[in-house]
C-alpha cells in the first residue's frame, strides 16, 4: 500500500498516427478505429446529445482524471453510472483516499484481516471507504431534502459540495448525472445511516431518473450512447427511447452507439444486449454503431485522446441540461 495508481490525463498525449494506423488492420485494432471515429462523428454532430454510460472498475484502474476531462472539455452532455463508479472510486479519490497498485497473487484472507479491500489487482483502505460512507450521511443529514427525489438531485447537491470529483465536474458544467442504482454502492450504506438515524429522511426514487432521462430524450431527440461496460447503466440509457412511448411520444431510435466490454454475448447477456440485438427491441439504430471486445481501461484512453486532438469540441455548445429538467 504504498504506490498509488496514477491517473491518465488525455491532455498530454497524442494517439492519432497509431489510431490512423489502425484503418487498414482488422480484429480489434479496427473495431478500436471504428470506435474513434464514430465518437469524434458524435462530437462533431450539432444535434447529437451524448450520453456517457460508466460501469466496471475503470475510474480505479486510472481513468477517473479522463472522465472528468470529458465533462470539463464539453465532450459529454449526460451521464448515466453505476454508484461503485462515481461514489466508491471518484468521490472516494476526492476525499482525499487513494487507490493502490497491487496484485491478484495474494491471500484475500490475510488482506481481510489487515481491511484492504482488493478490486482485481488494485488495493484500498476499508476505513477509508466507510468514511465515504459517512460523509454521504453527513451531506444528506445536513443539506438534503427529506423527499422523494431522483438519484440526478441529490447527485447534483452532491457535487455542489464535493469539489474535485466527477459529480462537481457535472454540477458546475450543467451536466445531469443519473445513478439509477445508487444504493448499490456507499451511497447506499451511507443513505441508510441516514435513514436509521432521521425520522425524515432523503428518499431516491430511481423511476424518477427513468422519468427524467426520457422527457431529455423527447426534448434533445438525437441521442449517441458512449458505453463504458454494461450493466445498468447501459440498458437504463437504451429503455428510454422505449419509455418515450409510455409519456405519449415516438422519439428516433439512439443514432450512434459505441461499447467496450469483456462480457460474452453467448449467455444471452452480453451485460445487456450487443448493440445489434438492441436494435430489435426498437432502442438503438444498428447504421452507426461500433461494439468493442476489450477491457475498458485499455481502450478507453485512446479514444477518448483521439477525440480530444481530432475534434472540434472546443466549439460545441454546452447543452446545459441539468437546467432544462428543473425548468
Amino acid at each position: 500500500m504504498k504506490n498509488t495508481v496514477q491517473h491518465i490525463d488525455i491532455t498530454q498525449m497524442d494517439v492519432s498516427d497509431y489510431v490512423d494506423a489502425l484503418e487498414h488492420t482488422s480484429f480489434t485494432s479496427r473495431e478500436i478505429y471504428n470506435a474513434c471515429q464514430l465518437y469524434k462523428q458524435m462530437i462533431e454532430d450539432p444535434n447529437c446529445t451524448i450520453i456517457l454510460t460508466i460501469a466496471g472498475s475503470t475510474q480505479a484502474a486510472g481513468c477517473l482524471q479522463l472522465y472528468r476531462d470529458l465533462i470539463r472539455f464539453n465532450m459529454v452532455d449526460v451521464v448515466v453510472a453505476t454508484g461503485a463508479s462515481i461514489i466508491d472510486m471518484d468521490l472516494y479519490e476526492s476525499l482525499g483516499y487513494h487507490h493502490y497498485i497491487g496484485t491478484t497473487k495474494v491471500d484475500d484472507d490475510e488482506l481481510r484481516q489487515k481491511g484492504i479491500d482488493r478490486i482485481y489487482d488494485t488495493f484500498i483502505h476499508e476505513e477509508d471507504l466507510k468514511k465515504v460512507d459517512q460523509y454521504i450521511c453527513d451531506v444528506a443529514t445536513t443539506y438534503g431534502e427529506y423527499r422523494p427525489q431522483s438519484s440526478r438531485e441529490f447527485l447534483h447537491l452532491l457535487g455542489q459540495k464535493t469539489p474535485n470529483s466527477l459529480v462537481n465536474e457535472c454540477y458546475t458544467a450543467g451536466v445531469p448525472i443519473f445513478c439509477p442504482a445508487l444504493n448499490d454502492s456507499a451511497a447506499g450504506f451511507g443513505l441508510l445511516k441516514h435513514k436509521l438515524e432521521n425520522d425524515k429522511h432523503v428518499i431516491i426514487d430511481s423511476i424518477q431518473d427513468l422519468k427524467e432521462l426520457t422527457e431529455l430524450k423527447i426534448k434533445v431527440n438525437d441521442t449517441g450512447l458512449f458505453m463504458i461496460d454494461g450493466g445498468v447503466p447501459k440498458n437504463f440509457a437504451q429503455d428510454i427511447v422505449v419509455a418515450a412511448e409510455m409519456l405519449g411520444t415516438e422519439v428516433s431510435l439512439h443514432k450512434y452507439a459505441v461499447q467496450f466490454t469483456v462480457a460474452d454475448p453467448r449467455d444471452g447477456a452480453c451485460s445487456s444486449s450487443t448493440l445489434d440485438e438492441a436494435c430489435s427491441w426498437g432502442k438503438v439504430s444498428n447504421q452507426q454503431t461500433q461494439m468493442v471486445y476489450g477491457e475498458a481501461s485499455s481502450i478507453l484512453p485512446i479514444v477518448t485522446n483521439y477525440a480530444y486532438v481530432n475534434s472540434n469540441h472546443s466549439e460545441r455548445q454546452p447543452q446545459k441540461l441539468n437546467e432544462l429538467i428543473r425548468n
